[in-house]
């Protein structure tokens, strides 16, 4: 075991001490955006890393030396099976009708296995939108955390960037913004800030017990998302606006109706209630990274070279 201290440009933000002693970290969910950029991340710093997934992932989609557990976290047997050899826990389920029970199964197993940490993936604001489900179920599971023994990190960041880089054809084709966040500003996030963020918190002291937002200075809105994407695509993008009637008829085409609901109710809680970050809550991320987290300007630039590419 050896302790690696380092001082970066943050003078408010503590050295952090990174210690590694062939730690080994169980990400679930590590195949999909989020989970494998964590898997990276822990990797990069030295961590053993296991992955849960529900089949093989694809050739490199995840580094190397990253071990894969086939299970599901519905499975109380092949869940607990993968925590065997394992120091901590990234505790990342999809939405679904049962998260709240696929977080559970795996939080009540890593505090009968005794690990060292959970880090859970939650929500910005999660408590102040208690009627979307999804949201709903993040609270509970947060609850759970704080109630018992295992030492815990909490995450909770805003709208993903990278949800937006589904968008190609909407962008590209018929020259629209479709994602119905109006113009009072939502709060949001690289999912690389994610990891860096997560990875931070099982791999350095301090930060049990304590819940961090993650959210970068920019304040998306509608019409600014359009405007972004016109200057990075060079071409007129347009804001469609906010009819929630109109949003979930168009997310039934593409996912179960229980999860365009879900959505309209999120989406719909943004317009009416805000979703807005502090510059405290910007500062308090930045001082965790020892760096400002990625704006959605870069991201938008980023990735219309990639398309353009």
């Amino acid at each position: 075991m050896f302790i690696l201290v380092e001082r970066g440009p943050f003078p408010n933000r503590p050295p952090p001490a990174r210690i590694f002693y062939c730690m080994k970290i169980l990400v679930t969910g590590g195949t999909g955006t989020v989970g494998s950029a964590v898997a990276g991340e822990l990797v990069k710093r030295g961590a053993e890393v296991r992955v849960l997934a529900r089949k093989q992932p694809q050739a490199g989609k995840l580094p190397g030396s990253v071990e894969v557990a086939i299970g599901d976290m519905l499975d109380p047997v092949a869940m607990e099976q993968a925590m065997r050899g394992v120091d901590k826990l990234f505790l990342l389920n999809a939405v679904s009708p049962d998260e709240l029970t696929q977080a559970l199964i795996p939080y009540n197993l890593a505090r009968r296995v005794g690990l060292k940490h959970v880090t859970y993936l939650s929500v910005f604001k999660a408590d102040r939108y208690r009627d979307v489900p999804h949201f709903a179920s993040k609270v509970a599971v947060e609850n759970a955390l704080r109630e018992f023994g295992v030492p815990y990190t909490i995450l909770r960041p805003g709208y993903f960037f990278q949800n937006d880089a589904r968008l190609k054809d909407a962008l590209t084709g018929a020259g629209i913004y479709p994602v119905p966040i109006g113009t009072a500003g939502m709060a949001a996030i690289d999912v690389r800030d994610i990891a860096e963020a997560a990875a931070i918190s099982l791999t350095e002291d301090g930060h049990d017990g304590q819940t961090y937002d993650l959210v970068s200075s920019t304040m998306l809105t509608g019409p600014g998302a359009a405007a972004l994407w016109s200057r990075a695509l060079g071409r007129e993008i347009k804001y469609t606006g906010h009819d929630f009637d109109q949003f979930e008829q168009a997310m039934r085409a593409r996912m179960p109706a229980w999860a365009a609901f879900d959505l309209r109710v999120m989406f719909e809680g943004y317009f009416e209630r805000g979703f807005a970050s502090t510059e405290a809550e910007v500062a308090r991320l930045a001082n965790l990274l020892g760096r400002a987290p990625r704006t959605y300007d870069d991201f938008a630039t980023e990735t219309a070279a990639i398309w353009k590419a």
